[in-house]
């Protein structure tokens, strides 16, 4: 492991950063020499009062302890600059600069990946149209991607599972605090034969804004990214928007003018979001690949 990959990785732990600055401090000072000097400042907008702040922060932290630690845990990392690094997800505005993970990496190594994700309640047709949507690009061999929330996310990952397919989950909160704690066992049979990704530090506990944040990391892993059900005001229409803003491909399936559950999905194929009914109309925007 070089150098520059242990200073990022005790960076990621200093409280005293966020991932934006993070990022900011990786674009501007590549080798991270600022550690190393006090005389050699990044320019990303901080008083010398708070970059002195991060570097005593960082001079604080063990890299041996840490790495046993993760080790015996089975956790592993992955830097923005390794070559294992998912290339969709560098290409997005704000790419985390550090990934944690449990499971096989070797997943990312497709462009075969699609993102699903939608109501944590979905009704008895929301299944079903999982189930037909998914089976197929299973398949086919994508990979699917979800957030391993309550409802559309599980089932995701578990018809994926089910059909002998890969399936990556990104979690908002840091690997050892699985949340819902209802699926710590599909969290550990995806660390065993899947992968779970999480731009947090291990014992970090889910926050609310970290939610939103994971939604971006779900659509930039994903040529495309599939809702199914999901209000007029939910998580899954905030991942939509940021597949958008990505320049990915967004599918919707569509659902009853009745059912509240599908209000935010029709809106996306009013607002020119591609609408699914078969399988075949996801595969087809791929063909070239």
């Amino acid at each position: 492991m070089n150098l520059v990959t242990k200073k990022l990785f005790l960076l990621s732990h200093c409280k005293s950063l966020n991932q934006r600055l993070l990022l900011e401090i990786i674009k501007k000072d590549p080798t991270l020499q600022f550690i190393d000097s006090e005389h050699i400042w990044p320019n990303i907008g901080l008083s010398n009062k708070q970059l002195h702040l991060i570097r005593n922060e960082y001079l604080t932290l063990s890299f041996n302890s840490l790495y046993n630690y993760y080790k015996q845990e089975k956790i592993s990392f992955l830097p923005i600059f390794d070559a294992n690094y998912p290339p969709l997800l560098k290409e997005i505005p704000d790419p985390p600069p550090f990934l944690y993970y449990k499971g096989n990496i070797n997943i990312l190594n497709t462009k075969l990946m699609i993102s699903v994700v939608g109501t944590r309640y979905p009704t008895a047709y929301g299944r079903r149209a999982l189930e037909f949507i998914l089976k197929p690009l299973v398949y086919e061999r994508w990979v699917i991607v979800s957030g391993m929330a309550k409802g559309i996310d599980t089932l995701a990952h578990k018809a994926s599972i089910n059909d002998g397919g890969k399936t990556v989950a990104v979690i908002a909160g840091g690997l050892n605090n699985v949340y819902p704690k209802e699926n710590i066992e599909l969290a550990s049979e995806l660390a065993a034969n899947h992968l779970i990704l999480s731009e947090h530090t291990p014992s970090t506990e889910p926050q609310k804004w970290h939610f939103p944040m994971r939604n971006r990391i779900i659509s930039g892993l994903s040529l495309g990214t599939i809702i199914i059900q999901a209000k007029k005001r939910s998580g899954s229409l905030i991942t939509a928007n940021q597949a958008l803003e990505q320049n990915r491909e967004v599918f919707a399936i569509p659902g009853s003018i009745f059912d509240e559950c599908s209000a935010g999905t029709n809106e996306l194929i009013k607002s020119g979001a591609k609408l699914v009914q078969h399988p075949l109309d996801i595969i087809e925007e791929f063909v070239s690949l």
